[in-house]
């Protein structure tokens, strides 16, 4: 899997990373988690609600938040869109930060959930299981197995490492895990139309022309639609001609041509392998003669430079006639005697053909 059509996620992720190395690397980790007594209520450090979200409070929560992550945003990026996924981005760290200060505050009065919930460890735990929700409710598995005869399926791997992040810091974090699964389930059933929401035209060319080009977005390989077969080899040992097999459907002429040159394949290959002689060769059919005259060293039209000429076949001049009408049938002869092959000599029309545009 590759962040291709995931750029909102790619950039989270680099985001996530970076603002967490550098909380570490200068020692500001102690500014980032949220605390209800005495940061907020006596020290007012309201900024706390929303720097809280963005760095982890370890190395280990930030390769579990990572790893979640690529397997989950990168999917429901691809199926929402990018604009979506980052107006989801931004109303799910809204309604997780509102609704995180209301439950510390309703909690707070409580003899044990007051102080087990009144620290809430840095780090997006609400946002990834925002994530994880709609994960949860819009992919679906690939495939499903038993284990001591209890049915799974390959998400489970996926919830096993969310499990890992909710209970990291247990009670504490069960707080952000609860809270960013009721948003997942909010902006699910679009309440308050929130499904519609999205940001400005203005941020998305922003973050296109500036951000998207330090990520280092490329164009999407360009997947070609031609099937080639391997290499054949005969049983001399001689290397056998590559047939290109394309998936294009054939047009009416070429199919006409085709089935009307059957028959003459199916006599070549019923011919005896000794060399036969002219008076042996059947009358019959202008393309078995022409093949028994080649065999048997007849003379064949020489080029000017003192090369030989192929001789075409019938089906041949019929196939390049039906897929070329506009041209005249003694110049598609010449083509077709210049060329090794009917391939060679379509590449040369359809590129003169190109160039006379």
């Amino acid at each position: 899997m590759s962040f291709e059509h995931a750029s909102v996620s790619k950039a989270l992720m680099l985001g996530i990373a970076l603002t967490s190395v550098t909380a570490g690397i200068f020692d500001i980790k102690h500014y980032l988690h949220l605390q209800l007594v005495p940061h907020i209520s006596r020290h007012h450090q309201y900024w706390r609600l929303f720097t809280h979200h963005l760095a982890c409070a370890n190395s280990s929560d930030l390769f579990l938040t990572e790893l979640l992550l690529y397997n989950v945003a990168v999917h429901i990026e691809r199926t929402f869109g990018s604009v979506k996924f980052a107006s989801f981005l931004s109303i799910a760290v809204a309604i997780n930060t509102i609704i995180e200060f209301l439950a510390m505050l309703v909690l707070r009065p409580l003899p044990y959930f007051g102080t087990s919930f009144n620290f809430i460890p840095s780090g997006p735990t609400a946002l990834v299981f925002s994530i994880v929700y709609q994960y949860l409710r819009l992919i679906p598995y690939a495939y499903q197995f038993k284990v001591f005869g209890i049915s799974m399926s390959d998400k489970v791997w996926t919830y096993a490492i969310a499990l890992q992040l909710a209970i990291s810091y247990v009670p504490a974090t069960l707080m952000p895990v609860v809270v960013g699964l009721s948003t997942g389930c909010i902006y699910r059933a679009d309440i308050l139309s929130l499904k519609g929401w999205r940001i400005s035209h203005k941020l998305v060319r922003f973050s296109r022309e500036w951000i998207g080009s330090q990520l280092g977005e490329e164009r999407p390989i360009r997947r070609t639609n031609r099937v080639l077969p391997q290499r054949r080899v005969r049983r001399d040992g001689q290397d056998g001609n590559d047939e290109i097999i394309t998936t294009a459907r054939p047009s009416d002429s070429r199919r006409q041509a085709a089935t009307s040159a059957e028959p003459e394949s199916a006599l070549r290959t019923t011919l005896p392998p000794e060399t036969p002689t002219p008076e042996e060769a059947p009358p019959s059919g202008g393309v078995v003669r022409q093949w028994m005259s080649e065999l048997t060293g007849a003379s064949r039209p020489t080029a000017a430079g003192g090369g030989t000429v192929r001789v075409p076949s019938d089906a041949e001049v019929q196939m390049l006639t039906g897929m070329f009408p506009d041209i005249a049938r003694d110049v598609l002869l010449g083509v077709l005697q210049r060329s090794p092959n009917i391939e060679a000599a379509t590449e040369t029309l359809l590129s003169s053909q190109s160039h006379a545009e």
